[in-house]
Protein backbone atom coordinates (compact mmCIF):
# COMPACT_ATOMS: atom_id res chain seq x y z
CA UNK A 1 0.00 0.00 0.00
CA UNK A 2 2.86 1.95 0.67
CA UNK A 3 4.37 1.24 -2.74
CA UNK A 4 1.39 2.39 -4.43
CA UNK A 5 1.14 5.48 -2.41
CA UNK A 6 4.73 6.87 -3.29
CA UNK A 7 4.43 5.54 -6.83
CA UNK A 8 1.09 7.86 -7.02
CA UNK A 9 2.35 11.02 -5.42
CA UNK A 10 5.92 10.55 -7.86
CA UNK A 11 3.72 10.32 -11.16
CA UNK A 12 1.47 13.24 -10.04
CA UNK A 13 4.74 15.23 -9.19
CA UNK A 14 5.96 14.43 -12.36
CA UNK A 15 3.14 15.05 -13.88
CA UNK A 16 2.47 18.56 -12.44
CA UNK A 17 6.39 20.21 -12.76
CA UNK A 18 5.76 18.79 -16.53
CA UNK A 19 2.40 21.06 -16.72
CA UNK A 20 4.33 24.08 -15.06
CA UNK A 21 7.27 23.54 -17.28
CA UNK A 22 5.02 24.04 -20.11
CA UNK A 23 2.89 27.17 -19.00
CA UNK A 24 6.09 28.79 -17.47
CA UNK A 25 8.75 27.84 -19.60
CA UNK A 26 8.11 26.06 -22.54
CA UNK A 27 9.27 26.97 -25.94
CA UNK A 28 5.20 27.69 -26.88
CA UNK A 29 3.53 28.27 -23.14
CA UNK A 30 -0.01 28.71 -22.60
CA UNK A 31 0.13 32.65 -21.99
CA UNK A 32 -1.38 33.50 -18.05
CA UNK A 33 -2.78 36.28 -16.59
CA UNK A 34 -2.34 38.33 -20.29
CA UNK A 35 -3.85 41.56 -19.06
CA UNK A 36 -3.18 41.94 -15.83
CA UNK A 37 -0.37 44.29 -15.41
CA UNK A 38 -2.05 46.25 -18.26
CA UNK A 39 -4.26 47.51 -14.97
CA UNK A 40 -3.71 50.95 -14.25
CA UNK A 41 -3.27 50.06 -10.50
CA UNK A 42 -2.79 46.83 -8.82
CA UNK A 43 -2.00 45.61 -5.66
CA UNK A 44 0.05 42.68 -3.94
CA UNK A 45 2.27 41.98 -1.02
CA UNK A 46 5.41 40.32 -0.07
CA UNK A 47 7.87 38.06 2.05
CA UNK A 48 11.78 37.94 2.26
CA UNK A 49 14.57 38.45 4.15
CA UNK A 50 17.76 40.98 4.70
CA UNK A 51 21.65 41.17 5.66
CA UNK A 52 22.14 44.59 6.76
CA UNK A 53 25.71 46.17 7.65
CA UNK A 54 27.08 49.34 8.68
CA UNK A 55 29.85 51.54 7.22
CA UNK A 56 31.79 53.35 9.30
CA UNK A 57 34.45 56.65 7.78
CA UNK A 58 36.58 57.59 10.59
CA UNK A 59 37.84 61.37 11.69
CA UNK A 60 41.28 60.03 11.97
CA UNK A 61 43.30 57.28 10.07
CA UNK A 62 42.55 53.60 11.72
CA UNK A 63 44.97 51.15 10.67
CA UNK A 64 43.35 48.03 9.37
CA UNK A 65 42.28 45.54 11.64
CA UNK A 66 41.51 47.96 14.63
CA UNK A 67 38.72 49.60 12.71
CA UNK A 68 35.51 48.37 13.80
CA UNK A 69 33.91 45.16 13.14
CA UNK A 70 30.33 44.66 12.06
CA UNK A 71 29.34 40.95 12.42
CA UNK A 72 25.70 40.16 9.89
CA UNK A 73 22.70 38.23 10.37
CA UNK A 74 19.69 37.45 8.33
CA UNK A 75 16.50 39.57 9.30
CA UNK A 76 13.14 39.06 7.73
CA UNK A 77 10.74 41.67 5.43
CA UNK A 78 7.14 41.86 5.01
CA UNK A 79 5.26 43.83 3.62
CA UNK A 80 2.29 45.14 0.82
CA UNK A 81 2.75 46.68 -2.67
CA UNK A 82 1.24 49.11 -4.38
CA UNK A 83 1.86 49.38 -8.27
CA UNK A 84 0.90 51.55 -10.94
CA UNK A 85 1.08 51.84 -14.75
CA UNK A 86 2.90 55.09 -15.82
CA UNK A 87 3.60 53.27 -19.59
CA UNK A 88 4.15 49.81 -21.26
CA UNK A 89 7.76 49.65 -19.16
CA UNK A 90 7.09 51.96 -16.28
CA UNK A 91 5.44 51.49 -13.02
CA UNK A 92 5.68 53.03 -9.80
CA UNK A 93 5.57 51.22 -6.97
CA UNK A 94 5.16 51.77 -3.25
CA UNK A 95 6.28 49.11 -1.10
CA UNK A 96 6.30 49.90 2.87
CA UNK A 97 7.41 47.15 5.19
CA UNK A 98 8.36 46.06 8.64
CA UNK A 99 11.70 44.90 8.01
CA UNK A 100 13.69 43.52 11.37
CA UNK A 101 17.69 43.04 11.37
CA UNK A 102 20.37 42.31 14.34
CA UNK A 103 23.92 43.43 14.11
CA UNK A 104 26.87 42.74 16.71
CA UNK A 105 29.28 45.76 16.97
CA UNK A 106 32.85 44.38 18.02
CA UNK A 107 35.10 47.66 19.23
CA UNK A 108 38.99 47.15 19.06
CA UNK A 109 40.77 47.99 22.92
CA UNK A 110 38.58 46.99 25.05
CA UNK A 111 38.81 43.44 27.14
CA UNK A 112 35.59 42.81 28.81
CA UNK A 113 32.50 41.84 26.22
CA UNK A 114 30.23 45.02 27.85
CA UNK A 115 32.70 47.26 26.71
CA UNK A 116 33.95 45.72 23.01
CA UNK A 117 29.91 44.31 22.09
CA UNK A 118 27.36 46.53 21.19
CA UNK A 119 24.41 44.37 19.93
CA UNK A 120 22.40 46.33 17.30
CA UNK A 121 18.92 45.13 16.84
CA UNK A 122 17.02 47.30 14.59
CA UNK A 123 12.79 47.00 13.71
CA UNK A 124 12.35 49.46 10.41
CA UNK A 125 9.67 50.83 8.96
CA UNK A 126 10.74 51.50 5.41
CA UNK A 127 8.94 53.49 2.93
CA UNK A 128 10.62 52.99 -0.74
CA UNK A 129 9.01 54.41 -3.76
CA UNK A 130 10.48 52.81 -6.69
CA UNK A 131 10.47 53.36 -9.93
CA UNK A 132 10.17 49.48 -12.34
CA UNK A 133 11.38 49.43 -15.71
CA UNK A 134 10.35 46.34 -17.21
CA UNK A 135 11.34 44.28 -20.26
CA UNK A 136 9.32 42.82 -22.94
CA UNK A 137 7.13 39.89 -21.80
CA UNK A 138 8.35 36.17 -23.31
CA UNK A 139 5.75 34.26 -22.39
CA UNK A 140 4.94 33.76 -18.54
CA UNK A 141 8.52 35.80 -17.87
CA UNK A 142 9.24 38.97 -17.57
CA UNK A 143 12.56 40.65 -15.88
CA UNK A 144 12.64 44.12 -14.91
CA UNK A 145 14.79 46.67 -13.54
CA UNK A 146 13.77 48.96 -10.58
CA UNK A 147 15.33 51.80 -8.26
CA UNK A 148 14.56 54.68 -6.19
CA UNK A 149 14.46 56.17 -2.51
CA UNK A 150 13.27 55.35 0.43
CA UNK A 151 13.09 56.49 3.97
CA UNK A 152 13.23 54.34 7.06
CA UNK A 153 11.79 55.15 10.59
CA UNK A 154 13.86 52.58 13.06
CA UNK A 155 11.47 51.60 16.19
CA UNK A 156 14.62 50.67 18.10
CA UNK A 157 17.14 53.71 17.99
CA UNK A 158 16.89 54.60 21.39
CA UNK A 159 17.38 58.20 20.32
CA UNK A 160 15.49 59.67 23.55
CA UNK A 161 17.89 57.80 26.08
CA UNK A 162 20.28 59.90 28.07
CA UNK A 163 21.98 57.08 28.42
CA UNK A 164 24.74 56.19 26.30
CA UNK A 165 27.74 53.77 25.37
CA UNK A 166 28.86 54.08 28.96
CA UNK A 167 26.16 52.73 30.35
CA UNK A 168 26.16 50.07 27.30
CA UNK A 169 23.39 52.04 25.22
CA UNK A 170 24.30 52.86 21.45
CA UNK A 171 22.02 54.82 19.87
CA UNK A 172 21.12 56.13 16.29
CA UNK A 173 18.45 58.46 15.12
CA UNK A 174 15.39 57.42 14.32
CA UNK A 175 15.19 58.65 10.40
CA UNK A 176 17.38 57.48 7.81
CA UNK A 177 17.09 58.20 3.93
CA UNK A 178 18.42 55.84 1.21
CA UNK A 179 18.45 55.15 -2.55
CA UNK A 180 17.99 51.58 -3.52
CA UNK A 181 18.79 49.71 -6.99
CA UNK A 182 17.78 46.42 -8.18
CA UNK A 183 16.01 43.85 -10.20
CA UNK A 184 13.85 40.92 -10.34
CA UNK A 185 11.49 38.89 -12.44
CA UNK A 186 8.01 38.53 -12.96
CA UNK A 187 6.95 34.66 -13.37
CA UNK A 188 3.10 34.33 -14.19
CA UNK A 189 1.87 31.41 -13.43
CA UNK A 190 -2.25 30.15 -13.49
CA UNK A 191 -3.77 32.53 -10.96
CA UNK A 192 -1.31 34.60 -9.27
CA UNK A 193 2.17 36.81 -10.44
CA UNK A 194 5.21 35.63 -8.45
CA UNK A 195 7.61 38.08 -8.66
CA UNK A 196 11.38 37.33 -6.24
CA UNK A 197 14.03 40.25 -6.59
CA UNK A 198 17.06 41.69 -5.23
CA UNK A 199 17.84 44.92 -3.92
CA UNK A 200 20.87 47.15 -2.85
CA UNK A 201 19.82 49.57 0.31
CA UNK A 202 22.45 51.89 0.99
CA UNK A 203 21.92 54.62 3.40
CA UNK A 204 22.71 58.45 2.63
CA UNK A 205 23.40 60.51 5.94
CA UNK A 206 25.15 59.69 8.72
CA UNK A 207 22.47 57.78 11.56
CA UNK A 208 24.84 57.80 14.53
CA UNK A 209 24.31 59.34 17.80
CA UNK A 210 27.61 60.68 19.57
CA UNK A 211 28.09 59.36 23.40
CA UNK A 212 27.60 62.58 25.76
CA UNK A 213 31.63 62.70 26.38
CA UNK A 214 33.19 64.18 22.74
CA UNK A 215 36.18 61.85 23.51
CA UNK A 216 34.45 58.86 23.82
CA UNK A 217 36.38 55.54 22.79
CA UNK A 218 32.85 54.29 20.80
CA UNK A 219 32.26 57.19 19.34
CA UNK A 220 34.47 60.30 19.24
CA UNK A 221 36.51 58.76 16.38
CA UNK A 222 33.53 58.18 14.03
CA UNK A 223 32.81 60.92 11.35
CA UNK A 224 29.79 59.10 9.75
CA UNK A 225 27.96 55.55 10.31
CA UNK A 226 25.86 54.25 7.28
CA UNK A 227 23.37 51.29 6.62
CA UNK A 228 24.09 49.17 3.72
CA UNK A 229 21.69 46.17 3.01
CA UNK A 230 20.88 43.19 0.53
CA UNK A 231 16.73 42.67 0.65
CA UNK A 232 15.73 39.86 -1.11
CA UNK A 233 11.54 39.48 -1.60
CA UNK A 234 8.92 36.97 -3.40
CA UNK A 235 6.30 39.38 -4.29
CA UNK A 236 2.76 37.80 -5.30
CA UNK A 237 0.16 40.16 -7.16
Amino acid sequence: MRKLIVVFLLLFAIHANSQFTKSIFSKDPIINLETWQKQRLYFGYYLGFNSYDLKFDYKNFVPEGTDIQVKKTIGFNVGVVADLRLHEYFNLRFEPGLYYTKRDLYYPGFDQELDYLREVSSTYINFPLLLKFSALRAGNVRPYLLGGASTTLNLSANNKSIDDNYDQKFRVKPWTFNYEIGFGIDIFTEYFIFSPSVRGQFGIGDELIRDNNPNSPWTGNIDSMKSRALLVNFTFH
